[in-house]
């Protein structure tokens, strides 16, 4: 009886580190990383800023397959890299200016990625400064390069990419560090700067969508899936594995709901079926059996929108993929 116990106790520790096998196994399996979200691979572009305010030479920094780029020419996403960022160049009467707020930064064998609020300022002629706020910013779609004004930046962007099946979560490292001011910057470049209430958080939005289009060209959504991550502290070092819920259907009475989840939050752009950028008209709720056709995802170091935050911002991210 006493070897038959140990045997029983032998095949139970077995089976239990079968079991853990199995279900890490299992786990590494559905953990799906983004194309290029190891934050390893970045495209250099050396672009000529205009003689009129300098003509200094700038890098842009993009996620896609090793390369430099060199001359003002508009970039379009290379390689199957389904991420763009705030780093543009413009073109405005002429004029070539470039922003930078997103760089890649060393981090143990390969790179992450540091997206920067900061003053973006020009001098004309040596004699005019415009100086405006410009959020770092990194998210699933394209940019319609080159820039040509300043009004109705979201129509610049094209916002999400197609999925099929349902992620039950978002998981990326990260870390951070804001400002501590308590309040935030307003500064257009074309207006007085002024203080805006509360203090700037770094942020994560994930939308899933099913999306349609209209006979004229409109584009309509209800939403499938929610997860919106607002940062209000730094943190001590890298955090490694992060793993936030989507939250599937109307979330309005789920206990995580915020007002910053709500429907059609924020205008956002997409290119209909005619080629032409057009806004998104999230509609509603879908049910949470839903399929979701696309999928909007954006990392930003100010959570206010264009031309507002607190300069220091910085959120730094890695390893990006959907858990299923």
């Amino acid at each position: 009886m006493i070897y038959l116990y140990k045997d029983i106790t032998y095949i139970r520790i077995l089976f239990a580190i079968i079991a853990a096998s199995l279900s890490a196994t299992a786990y590494t399996q559905n953990v799906k990383p983004f194309a290029y979200g190891d934050m390893d691979q970045w495209v250099v572009r050396e672009i000529k800023e205009s003689a009129v305010i300098g003509g200094n030479t700038k890098l842009l920094y993009e996620l896609g397959p090793i390369d430099t780029i060199v001359g003002n020419d508009a970039y379009t996403n290379t390689g199957g890299s389904p991420w763009a960022n705030s780093n543009v160049l413009a073109k405005v009467a002429g004029v070539v200016k470039t922003n930078t707020s997103v760089f890649p930064e060393k981090r143990g064998d390969g790179y992450c990625a540091r997206m920067e609020t900061r003053y973006e300022s020009v001098r004309v002629l040596g004699l005019v400064d415009i100086e405006v706020i410009a959020a770092g910013s990194i998210f699933l779609g394209k940019m319609h390069e080159p820039i040509k004004g300043t009004k109705n930046a979201q129509s610049m962007l094209e916002s999400g990419i197609a999925i099929t099946g349902k992620p039950a979560a978002l998981r990326f490292d990260y870390k951070i560090k804001l400002a501590p001011e308590d309040h935030r910057i307003r500064s257009t470049g074309f207006s007085k700067k002024s203080k805006v209430e509360g203090r700037d958080e770094a942020t994560v939005v994930m939308m899933l969508q099913k999306r349609w289009e209209d006979k004229e060209g409109n584009v309509y959504a209800k939403r499938v899936g929610t997860m919106v991550q607002r940062y209000v502290s730094s943190t001590d070092g890298w955090v490694n594995e992060a793993s936030y819920p989507i939250l599937y259907g109307d979330i309005t009475s789920h206990a995580d709901y915020k007002d910053y989840m709500k429907i059609q939050v924020e205008e956002r752009y997409t290119v209909n079926s005619k080629g032409k950028s057009v806004p998104i008209q999230e509609i509603g709720w879908a049910d949470k059996d839903e399929q979701a056709t696309h999928l909007i995802l954006q990392f930003a170091s100010s959570h206010g929108g264009a031309y507002i935050g607190s300069p220091g911002n910085t959120f730094w991210i890695d390893n990006v993929a959907l858990v299923y």
